[in-house]
C-alpha cells in the first residue's frame, strides 16, 4: 500500500513538474500587478538592502547563493524580486524551486508564472543557454531547514553539482550571502530523526528529496513541522550582498576533474560564509535590526 502510494506520488510530482522544465519569463501582467505590494512589503516589513551590484557580470551568470526560512524562503523572494526591480525586467533572473514546491497546487502555479523553474539540470542548462541569469541554492532543503542557531553557517550541503553546471555551460558563478531569512521562523529542530520515522513507514524520502522535516515556531502556530508552508514569515531585516563573480574553466572535461570541482566549490562556500559573516555583524537584534 505504501509503495503505490510513493509510486503515485512520484508520478504526480513528475506530471506537475515537467511543465516547468522549459524556463518561461515571469507573466508580466502578473508582475505588475503585484509589484506595488511587494515594494511595500520590501521597503517597510522585510527592510530589504542588496549591495554590489556593480559586481554582476555583463553576461550570463549562474548565481549561487544560501536560502532561508523553512519552506518559505523569503531571502531567496527578494533577491530575485531586486533583480528584477534594479535591472528594469531586461535581464531575467530565473529562481530555481525544489520539486515537491513546483508541484504543488497554487503556489507551483504562482512560481512558474513569475519565471522559478524547476531546481534540475535540464531545467537550469535550457535557460542558460537561452542567455539567461539562474539562481541556484544548492544546499536545498538542508540549507532552508537549518537550525536557527546555525542561521549564519553558509550551507552548500556539499552539493558541487553547480561548479559542474557553471564549465558545462560555460558561465561564471555569481556568490550571493544574505542574513536574516532564518529569522522570518524559528527552526527549533531540523527534525532528522522524524524524517527517519517517516521513511521508514512511508517511504517517502526519495520521492520528497528532502532529510529535514523540521519542527518551527512561528505565526500563527507556535509549534508546527513544516513541509509545505506552515507559517506567516516574521518580519524580520534582510541584507543581501552580491559578491565578486568567479570565473570557472569552460573545458567541459574540466566537469570530470574532481579536485578542481572542489576547488571552485570550496572558493564559492569561502566566499559566501566570508559575506555572511559581514552581514551578520551588522545585526544588532534578531528580527528588528
Amino acid at each position: 500500500m505504501a509503495e503505490n502510494g510513493q509510486n503515485l506520488l512520484q508520478r504526480l510530482i513528475s506530471w506537475r513538474v515537467g511543465a516547468a522544465m522549459e524556463p518561461q519569463p515571469p507573466n508580466e501582467t502578473l508582475m505588475k500587478l503585484q509589484q506595488p505590494l511587494v515594494d511595500l512589503l520590501e521597503k517597510y516589513y522585510f527592510r530589504v538592502e542588496v549591495e554590489g551590484w556593480d559586481r554582476v557580470p555583463d553576461r550570463t551568470s549562474l548565481v549561487i547563493g544560501v536560502h532561508s526560512g523553512g519552506a518559505l524562503t523569503m531571502d531567496a523572494w527578494t533577491l530575485v524580486n531586486a533583480w528584477q526591480k534594479h535591472f528594469e525586467g531586461k535581464r531575467i533572473l530565473h529562481g530555481t524551486a525544489h520539486d515537491v514546491l513546483m508541484a504543488a497546487p497554487g503556489m507551483g502555479d504562482y512560481f512558474r508564472a513569475v519565471g522559478v523553474i524547476a531546481a534540475n539540470r535540464k531545467s537550469v542548462t535550457a535557460a542558460l543557454a537561452k542567455g539567461e541569469d539562474v539562481v541556484v541554492w544548492p544546499g536545498g532543503e538542508i540549507d532552508a531547514m537549518r537550525s536557527w542557531f546555525k542561521r549564519d553557517v553558509a550551507t552548500l550541503a556539499g552539493r558541487s553539482g553547480f561548479v559542474k553546471q557553471a564549465i558545462r555551460s560555460g558561465v561564471p558563478i555569481v556568490p550571493v550571502a544574505t542574513v536574516g531569512g532564518h529569522d522570518t521562523v524559528f527552526v527549533l529542530s531540523e527534525g532528522k530523526w522524524l524524517a527517519n520515522g517517516l521513511d521508514k513507514l512511508l517511504g517517502l524520502k526519495e520521492t520528497l528529496r528532502g532529510s529535514n522535516l523540521p519542527i518551527i515556531a512561528g505565526f500563527p502556530f507556535p509549534i508546527a513541522v513544516e513541509v509545505l508552508p506552515a507559517h506567516v514569515p516574521l518580519p524580520a531585516k534582510i541584507r543581501t550582498e552580491i559578491l565578486e563573480p568567479i570565473e570557472v574553466d569552460d573545458d567541459p572535461e574540466r566537469a570530470d576533474d574532481k579536485a578542481y570541482v572542489q576547488k571552485i566549490y570550496d572558493q564559492v562556500e569561502a566566499e559566501i560564509q566570508a559575506g555572511m559573516d559581514r552581514l551578520a555583524a551588522k545585526r544588532k537584534l534578531p528580527l528588528l535590526a
